[in-house]
């Protein structure tokens, strides 16, 4: 413990806490029913916000008729499930985040080998320039690369054209190559994030070793390296073809027009473009996705089952660097180049097609501000971007708070119940967000009518934190984790009350961490469209239902412009987040 935690621990003594919260906690602590009704308040809450939409969508999954209408109880919608198109619809998904997460693993260790493992120059700032992609909305790179890619006027095959006077355009992003490729401009920075922390931590000493008995590079790589990053590799691929099989965005626009369907856009379609809509059909199909994904969870419990990874022991090591000498650029200008095909190419087109009257005619006497002046002068667009401000900022606060009180109990206490919190609490996790967006829509018009939720902006606010309450547990969790608990006991020591102790010790040595998980949240909420284009109504809208529709419409010049603010608005964010990691690593 540090001199300065000491020392604002045992001065806690004659520090006033707010007369009015610590009167609340006196009169709480007083009674034997006060830290009950604190934690039967947050288990009904999780309740509501986990257990609540997955038990409806079991009662839609077998009801015959839409949400708030009288019917009877079928298993329609189990039959259609297994129909050969169904199936085909399953086999896709499957494939398509298959096809994507292997290479996209390949690619991730790459580039987590060159900045963890290398003398690289600028490893700082490729590494920050390398996770970017992982920010930024998937309907804005979606939208980018549908004008870059474009068969007919995409900018990409026009300067092939220009380039070699053919008449071909061998790009078109309307494909099973289409949908792939984007998915992984997401995946890559994904897996990287959830990797390179696990190279750093690697003791040298064992890849030495190997060497030293004969072994040579490529082998020590294969057999040694690769071994034991076993867990983080595993559990990171796992997680990533769950996302491709959870992924929404990709599919949807550039898999629909070419004819691909998966089963997040199957969901969508079967509620918003068929008539009637098929929602027990769309439900029964939603717990087929989650029972794959335990699926998958129980896979991975079973491949590291009963394995030792043990690579950080009490033994002082630290991770050296390879000399790579001149190929030391080489490895610079391939993390450049990926930086530049991921973000570069996207928001260039974006800047581009913002300033042209119509989308593919990139001629000089096209060049126009008109599309700014109409996006500023629009009322779809300020509110949509009020509202998600609105959703953004109490959205992440919520999130973070709930998250952790979660995490709070599950690593600072001893309850016995905490386990069911902390598993009620990750159930959304295994959710996609379209699944969730559906349990929620049923659960929502099932309310009682006194509780008027069902089409209101409180609908896509309570969606939100459900999907972000499991991030925001991980982020808390950790920082308690790294906190003494003689921390606390010397607060208490010292006369100061359990709201002092945490205002002064706990949430002050954690709220680094806060800070970042908020970031990570609102980013989140930001880029969330599938749970939102189920749930908005009209005067709800965020900013991407706002885009999908503008997209729809064919306004590809607006969504551009909406897109370049949304990108600042990224980069301003994230800028942030980094500053406050910086902050909190000089300050250990």
């Amino acid at each position: 413990m540090s001199a300065s935690a000491e020392d604002r621990a045992s001065s806690l003594g004659a520090l006033p806490a707010p007369a009015g919260l610590s009167g609340i906690v006196r009169r709480l602590q007083a009674t034997s029913t006060g830290p009950f009704l604190g934690v039967a308040l947050l288990v009904s809450l999780l309740a509501f916000l986990s257990v609540y939409p997955l038990s409806m969508l079991l009662y839609g999954s077998l009801h015959s008729t839409p949400p708030g209408v009288a019917g009877t109880f079928t298993l329609d919608g189990y039959r259609d499930v297994f129909t050969q198109q169904s199936v085909i619809t399953l086999l896709n998904t499957v494939g398509i985040s298959f096809a994507k997460t292997i290479p996209s693993l390949v690619l991730a260790v790459l580039l987590a080998w060159i900045l963890a493992r290398t003398d690289t120059p600028f490893r700082g700032t490729l590494e920050a320039l390398i996770t970017l992609p992982f920010f930024i909305p998937p309907i804005l790179t979606a939208m980018a690369w549908g004008m870059l890619g474009n068969p007919q006027v995409g900018l990409l095959n026009q300067v092939y054209q220009w380039a070699t006077g053919s008449d071909a355009a061998p790009i078109n992003v309307y494909s099973y190559g289409g949908v792939v490729w984007h998915m992984m401009q997401y995946s890559v920075p994904f897996l990287f994030l959830l990797i390179v922390d696990a190279f750093r931590a690697m003791d040298q000493s064992l890849e030495e070793a190997a060497r030293m008995c004969g072994a040579s590079k490529v082998r020590t790589f294969c057999t040694v390296t690769m071994q034991l990053m076993l867990p983080a590799l595993t559990g990171a691929t796992i997680l990533s073809f769950i996302r491709g099989i959870e992924n929404f965005e990709s599919p949807l626009f550039f898999g629909t027009p070419a004819g691909i369907r998966v089963i997040t856009t199957d969901i969508y379609d079967s509620i918003n473009q068929r008539s009637p809509p098929e929602y027990q059909y769309a439900t029964a199909i939603s717990f087929v996705i989650m029972a794959l994904l335990f699926l998958i969870v129980l896979l991975q419990w079973r491949i590291l089952r009963g394995r030792s990874f043990q690579t950080v022991t009490g033994k002082g090591y630290s991770p050296a660097v390879m000399k790579l000498g001149k190929w030391r650029w080489v490895t610079f200008a391939f993390c450049i180049l990926f930086f530049f095909v991921t973000v570069v190419l996207p928001v260039g087109q974006l800047l581009i097609g913002s300033f042209f009257k119509f989308f593919g005619f990139y001629q000089r006497d096209m060049l126009t501000l008109d599309h700014y002046r109409e996006v500023f002068g629009s009322s779809d667009f300020w509110r949509g971007f009020g509202n998600t401000m609105f959703l953004g900022f109490v959205g992440a606060t919520l999130t973070m708070l709930l998250g952790g009180a979660v995490a709070y109990i599950s690593v600072r206490t001893k309850w016995r119940g905490r386990i069911l919190i902390d598993g009620m609490a990750w159930l959304p996790w295994m959710m996609p967000g379209i699944v969730l967006g559906v349990g929620f829509l049923w659960g929502f018009a099932l309310l009682p009518h006194a509780i008027p939720i069902y089409g209101t902006i409180w609908a896509l606010l309570l969606a939100y934190i459900s999907l972000g309450t499991p991030l925001s547990v991980r982020v808390m969790s950790s920082a308690y984790a790294q906190l003494s608990f003689d921390l606390e006991e010397c607060s208490r020591v010292h006369g100061a009350n359990w709201l002092q102790t945490m205002w002064r010790i706990v949430i002050a040595l954690a709220w680094p961490s806060f800070a970042v998980g908020w970031v990570l949240v609102f980013f989140g909420i930001m880029r969330e469209l599938s749970a939102s284009v189920l749930l908005y109504s009209v005067g709800s809208e965020v900013l991407s239902v706002v885009l999908l529709k503008l997209w729809a419409n064919g306004s590809a010049e607006q969504v551009s412009v909406i897109g370049l603010m949304m990108m600042i608005m990224v980069v301003v964010f994230r800028w942030v987040q980094l500053k406050v990691i910086k902050s909190r690593i000089n300050a250990l």
